[in-house]
């Protein structure tokens, strides 16, 4: 039964290993939903005015999902990888393609938690309703009283709606949410259909298989675990570290796969006859 037991947490935690990225993928998304329902209780308050009420949700979604966007730009690896890449070697040994695929990672980690929240703000509708009410032309409502303009109109998103046209409020939201969450679904539909595109392209251009790229995948993930294991107990000389840190795609010299900064620098220090310049391949090490 103990074995049993093992085995499977053992199954789990590989599973979990193999879908680190996905999975805190996963986590940001759902984080961002819990933090856009509390902002949504406890900070969304519409001004009920004529010009702020435009400014005022547009602001409820652009902003946070700046902020959003920034503080995944900052927490991406990759990021910093990329300043000391560049303080250090320049780019010097790096393509276009391979330039282009190390932004796109970036971005595409960064992009998460700032769609997430204007997709569920979308569909909530709550900052759609206040930053688009004043526009609604009140004769598109049948029966709906002569001489009120956008002073009214946007005072429908708030509890004080004058009672003359209090019987239209229901219609007025519902009209608008329909075209928020119209707006949030076409939004889902053009990210899934970019990013299914996005992995086709990076499947068919990539010069190695699913299971060569999952070995790799997975050699990086041992080689990280031993380094943290076995740490260096003396500082290396700076040349050396150089040499097995910073920005890495996949190479191939002679046909043989340096699947890393530090497999290569060992395959150079047991003399292993590298050529200088090895094939550089626009494949990322994410």
């Amino acid at each position: 039964m103990a074995s049993l037991i093992s085995e499977n947490l053992k199954f789990f935690a590989l599973f979990f290993k193999s879908r680190d990225v996905m999975i805190f993928n996963g986590l940001i998304a759902v984080g961002t939903v819990g933090s856009q329902e509390l902002f949504s209780v406890v900070a969304f308050h519409c001004p009920c005015s004529p010009g702020r009420n435009y400014m005022y949700g547009l602001a409820a979604i652009g902003v946070p999902a700046l902020v959003l966007f920034l503080i995944g730009i900052m927490l991406n690896n990759h990021t910093w990888n990329l300043v000391a890449e560049c303080r250090k070697r320049a780019l010097k040994n790096c393509s276009a393609p391979a330039m282009f695929l190390l932004f796109g990672s970036i971005l595409g980690r960064a992009i998460v938690a700032p769609v997430t929240w204007s997709v569920i703000s979308l569909l909530r509708g709550e900052a759609y309703v206040c930053a688009t009410s004043e526009f609604l032309n009140p004769s598109t409502f049948p029966g709906f009283p002569p001489g009120y303009g956008p002073d009214t109109m946007a005072r429908f998103s708030c509890k004080d709606t004058p009672t003359e046209v209090l019987p239209f409020k229901d219609e007025v939201i519902r009209r608008l949410k329909y075209e928020s969450q119209f707006l949030g679904w076409i939004l889902i539909a053009v990210i899934a259909s970019t990013i299914f595109l996005i992995k086709c392209m990076q499947h068919c251009c990539s010069p190695l298989s699913y299971h060569q790229e999952a070995y790799w995948t997975q050699y990086r993930s041992y080689e990280k675990e031993m380094v943290s294991q076995y740490p260096v107990d003396e500082a290396q000389p700076s040349p050396q570290w150089q040499e097995i840190t910073g920005v890495y795609l996949y190479r191939e010299n002679k046909g043989f796969p340096l699947y890393s900064r530090l497999h290569k620098w060992a395959k150079k220090l047991i003399g292993n006859g590298l050529e200088p310049e090895s094939r550089e391949t626009a494949l990322l090490a994410v």
